[in-house]
């Protein structure tokens, strides 16, 4: 409960329920497109860098290898069970789309998690930023193959479906966050320590300030997409839910073979719970348009988000203390 509370009171949290409570009272309060995407590629860059310097100062060790496989696994996993469990209650296309996004991972919840872990005073190993990065990309091209597999209507989008798949596939491993945050892990980790306190004041220093900007967007966004999801019924609002404590349970509960590291074990559930909101929906507007967005998007930002945030990522950190740690 004591670290619920902490939580809730993290400068960075509140900035975020202000912006879910700004759209609430309708108050005009905006942040600018250009500064969003601006902050987003900060967060991104600093997240890359910090972790890639971090892995530097680590072998390679059968843990690494055990963990990427680990998040490879998770992401190709999640979208099947979601899949199955969803395919008979919203048609195919959006089943898929809906299996991918919480097969992916979310940015923004892992980067709430790694301050709510510097804030704790707990560390965590840098290789973790290479398993976000790699958990983004295989949910959506297993999505894309669920979808055309149980499909069974003969549409224009699956007339060339191996030039579909391949365009998906470059999508996603290409997607701009991955490609940022790969690239600046790999100038991390071949910064030297003199090099890396160099630009501190920027990666460090002011990061919580930007996040806390940032969670104020995404508050906003939230905040409006809330009303739409109350409109494709309850069972999809329960599912947004329930399943990510499901994901972020296995997830702990399989890391927990690889690591006894309390930070890379709180970052592990957090990817599993995470959903995608941002690479699953630019991937899917062309690759499956019939897909709707009004239905996985609220679903991953207007309710997984804030769960994961607020009550998410508290309740796995106590779980390691009190029960996987012990």
């Amino acid at each position: 409960m004591s670290n619920l509370l902490e939580n809730l009171t993290n400068p960075a949290l509140l900035f975020f329920v202000l912006g879910i409570l700004a759209v609430r009272f309708k108050n005009d309060l905006k942040i600018p497109d250009s500064s969003s995407k601006f902050i987003s590629i900060y967060l991104l860059l600093c997240i890359g860098f910090k972790g890639g310097n971090e892995l530097s100062h680590n072998a390679l060790t059968n843990e690494t290898f055990g963990s990427l496989g680990l998040g490879f696994l998770l992401a190709s996993m999640i979208p099947v069970i979601a899949f199955f469990i969803l395919r008979n209650k919203v048609d195919i296309s959006n089943a898929g789309a809906i299996a991918a996004a919480y097969g992916s991972v979310s940015a923004v919840t892992f980067v709430t998690a790694i301050s709510f872990l510097e804030f704790e005073g707990v560390g965590f190993d840098g290789y973790m930023i290479a398993v976000m990065a790699l958990m983004e990309a295989p949910a959506i091209v297993v999505g894309i193959l669920l979808i055309r597999l149980f499909n069974k209507r003969e549409g224009a989008e699956r007339s060339q479906p191996k030039r579909a798949f391949l365009e998906v596939f470059n999508h996603s491993v290409n997607n701009a966050s991955v490609f940022l945050i790969m690239g600046s892990l790999v100038i991390g980790y071949l910064a030297s320590d003199q090099q890396a306190e160099g630009i501190k004041p920027f990666t460090t220093d002011i990061f919580k300030g930007f996040l806390a900007v940032f969670l104020l967007d995404m508050g906003l966004q939230a905040g409006s997409q809330l009303s739409g999801m109350r409109k494709n019924g309850g069972f999809l609002i329960l599912f947004a839910g329930l399943f990510p404590f499901f994901n972020g349970l296995m997830a702990l509960g399989l890391a927990s073979l690889f690591t006894d590291s309390s930070g890379n074990l709180l970052l592990f559930a957090i990817l599993g719970a995470g959903a995608s909101y941002i690479a699953v929906p630019a991937a899917y507007k062309n690759a499956v348009p019939e897909a709707n967005p009004g239905i996985y998007l609220p679903m991953a930002l207007g309710i997984t988000f804030p769960i994961n945030i607020i009550i998410g990522i508290p309740f796995y950190y106590y779980l390691i203390g009190h029960v996987v740690m012990v």
